[in-house]
């Protein structure tokens, strides 16, 4: 038995004790990720530093709030959560895995019988030494656990500091955003906490019956083809189209597409692609623009190199990975793999209405520089490095206008395929998800909640093409995301109790 100190200890130092011990013995592998992550300098060491601090509270207010609000009770989970982390370091060191929602699903879905062929003795040896003989301390230290305004005050400054480090590394959340599985996946219990929900969740939301929209009243004969295209981060003040100086539309500029002014729903790619397919704004989970076509008979496929959309029903649904399988011989490390065999595929189409959606990452940061091949690197110098507070406000806007010429030639690459497919109706529509801040106000990329979302993170490119000689785009001085829906059922001629007149686009000539 471990001898303890007959003296109780206050709830404060038993949190912090608990919360460094945890930092010091599961925490390695994330020293490693970020150490070879980063590109040195007098930031690299802020932001290391910064991030053990956050960990060092993140923990501490985890460790504090359990204990103190449910006594013993919480001492258990804590110790359960020390053995869990022991256990996870272990497949961390000696297979090298992610601690991802995808793993939890297989520790979840693991049967005894394959789970008992990990076990070795190095096993047994991070579990008692690492998680047990720890967790005798956690039940059986005597503590004080003082009142209640010192509970408040203790938690107070805790979340205090924790939002003083996040909000005062603004600069570096692009990096963090850009390593976010891989630093998520090391950072212990979270990883295996948080992506056990996040398991769960994504379970029960593939078994979410969606509420059905009307059955479509009548559709029209004519033989149709409209692709969607949803971008990712392109902000409207950077297209030339409205007007900004750097030519980044050279190629849509000469198709005689019709941009409008348009605004995100949500900062983020899940809720604004969510907005871009859904009739209306909702909380609850309606069918979706590609399903409700799937049911009304229209020809459905979805090409994604991206994540984040609703339960999509269609059989053709392929990921860049697929695509890159299907078309060795095509150049797989941009979204012009999103294209391939997509020709081929409208022409030998026999349905009567296709829609194609087309889900690209171009825009995408910080990386922007590694998202286009290099004969689209117009604009001189580019930012090269993640760390985007780092370089020039030249180089990093030179990057990114970089990738909208790119997502421009490919608007007009998919303008060209609909445009010689003989006897259809064709349309094109390309919509973001959200913009992008470039380090305006120190703010880079997307995700600021939607209340104070700077102008950049909200303002996005609308930009239609078709040659319908039935319909025309109506002169709207604004529209949001969700006329997509309406717009697209107009065009192939569905009418619908669903529809909304006031949330489309095109008028009938």
């Amino acid at each position: 038995m471990i001898p303890l100190p007959p003296k109780k200890a206050r709830l404060s130092t038993y949190s912090l004790l608990l919360s460094l011990y945890t930092l010091v013995a599961f925490h390695l592998p994330f020293a490693r990720h970020v150490a070879a992550c980063l590109e040195g300098g007098w930031n690299s060491v802020l932001l290391t530093v910064m991030g053990l601090v956050l960990l060092v509270g993140l923990n501490y207010l985890f460790y504090y709030l359990l204990v103190y609000c449910f006594r013993l009770v919480g001492r258990i989970i804590v110790a359960f959560t020390l053995v869990g982390d022991a256990i996870m370091l272990y497949f961390v060191n000696n297979y090298e895995v992610l601690v991802t929602d995808e793993m939890m699903g297989n520790v979840w879905r693991t049967q005894f019988s394959e789970a008992s062929g990990f076990f070795s003795w190095a096993f047994v040896f991070y579990v008692l030494l690492l998680g047990v003989l720890p967790s005798v301390y956690v039940i059986k230290r005597k503590l004080d656990y003082g009142s209640f305004k010192r509970f408040l005050g203790q938690a107070g400054i805790t979340v205090a500091a924790i939002l003083a480090v996040v909000f005062g590394n603004m600069k570096n959340w692009p990096w963090i955003d850009r390593n976010s599985t891989e630093l998520g996946s090391l950072l212990m219990p979270w990883s295996y906490i948080v992506n056990t929900v996040r398991y769960f969740d994504g379970e029960r939301k593939k078994n979410v019956k969606e509420i059905l929209l009307p059955d479509p009243s009548a559709i029209s004969e004519t033989r149709d083809v409209c692709v969607l295209m949803i971008g990712e981060s392109a902000r409207r003040d950077h297209y030339s189209l409205y007007g900004y100086p750097k030519e980044t539309n050279p190629y849509t500029s000469k198709d005689s597409v019709v941009a409008l002014v348009a605004d995100a729903a949500a900062t983020y790619t899940a809720a604004g692609v969510r907005a871009i397919l859904e009739p209306t704004e909702t909380r609850e989970l309606h069918e979706i623009l590609p399903n409700y076509l799937q049911r009304a008979g229209v020809d459905v496929s979805w090409r994604t190199s991206n994540w984040g959309e609703p339960p999509v029903h269609t059989e053709k649904y392929y990921k860049i990975d697929q695509l890159r399988e299907m078309y060795p011989n095509e150049e797989g490390r941009y979204d012009g793999i999103l294209l391939a065999g997509l020709e081929e595929e409208l022409k030998n189409s026999q349905a009567e209405k296709i829609f194609v959606v087309i889900h690209g990452y171009t825009n995408h940061g910080p990386a922007y520089n590694t998202n286009y091949p290099p004969e689209f690197e117009v604009f001189k110098p580019v930012c090269n490095t993640v760390e985007m507070a780092k370089t020039s406000p030249e180089e990093l806007n030179n990057a990114y206008d970089n990738s909208l010429v790119y997502t421009d030639y490919l608007m007009h690459s998919v303008i060209e395929m609909v445009r010689n497919l003989p006897d259809r109706r064709g349309c094109v529509l390309f919509v973001s998800d959200h913009g992008e801040s470039l380090g305006e106000n120190n703010l880079y990329m997307h995700g600021v909640p939607y209340s104070m979302a700077p102008r950049e993170q909200l303002e996005i490119p609308f930009v239609v093409w078709t040659d319908a000689p039935d319909l025309k785009v109506k002169p709207l001085d604004w529209v949001g995301q969700h006329h997509v829906f309406h717009s697209v059922l107009r065009f192939f001629g569905i009418e619908s109790p669903a529809f909304d007149e006031e949330k489309c686009i095109f008028a009938k000539k």
